[in-house]
């Protein structure tokens, strides 16, 4: 059965990572590849032929219909964009076909869960020699989501290395049409995280500070902002 309560969650400013790379989602940002215009109409339409953004918002994706997407709002392809590039395997609260919005309620707990995964990453090459910027995106919500705060029933949806049971959970919720999951952050005990299921509901979308991680040979990196 779906979670019965909900909570009517009015949060401004939660705090969203990504790499820094993809803060601009612009066709532009092949322009500096091509030597003249008719090169830069080839590699438009070869980025567009794999662009999931570009196909979800012409109703061409399995998982999301264009009308969920949003257009003609500020950083309305960074939203998309979210909906759109699921990895393959899932997040915690979404499949291979759908993406989701995940954001903290702090910038400390969205630190916390990128540099765990991108730890987790370079653990796998066993090699920890690495720097990476990454935009903070604020966002602001007001809507009713399910709770998974203090429900022991829902502990492993929590599980640190498993999204067997949370990806299940994420499914039979969005079958009912709910709008997303609040959930205590995996990574930073004590923090508390939004996976919101719906592009329409976020909200203000703005940049805010941009942060460097280093990795010196410890899995532990530096944080800095830029």
């Amino acid at each position: 059965m779906p979670l019965h309560k909900l909570t009517q969650l009015r949060q401004y400013d939660t705090c969203r990572l990504i790499p820094s790379r993809f803060a601009d989602v612009e066709d532009s940002v092949l322009a500096p590849l091509a030597d003249n215009d008719r090169i830069l109409r080839d590699l438009f339409d070869l980025d567009n032929a794999t662009n999931e953004r570009l196909r979800g918002e012409s109703g061409l994706l399995p998982g999301i219909g264009m009308d969920e997407l949003v257009f003609g709002v500020p950083n309305f392809r960074i939203i998309n964009a979210a909906f759109t590039y699921a990895r393959p395997e899932g997040s915690r609260f979404n499949d291979g076909e759908r993406g989701a919005w995940y954001c903290a309620f702090a910038a400390e707990t969205a630190l916390a869960e990128v540099i765990f995964h991108k730890t987790v990453e370079y653990a796998e090459i066993a090699r920890f020699d690495d720097s990476v910027s990454y935009q903070m995106l604020l966002a602001d919500f007001s809507a009713g989501f399910h709770d998974l705060r203090g429900k022991d029933a829902y502990q492993g949806c929590l599980d640190p290395s498993s999204y067997l049971a949370s990806q299940a959970l994420a499914a039979e919720l969005l079958e009912h049409g709910s709008m997303g999951v609040i959930y205590p952050s995996v990574r930073d005990p004590g923090g508390t995280c939004l996976a919101c299921f719906r592009p329409a509901l976020v909200g203000n979308v703005r940049k805010a500070q941009t942060y460097r991680l280093t990795w010196a040979g410890s899995p532990q990196p530096a944080v800095e902002i830029i």
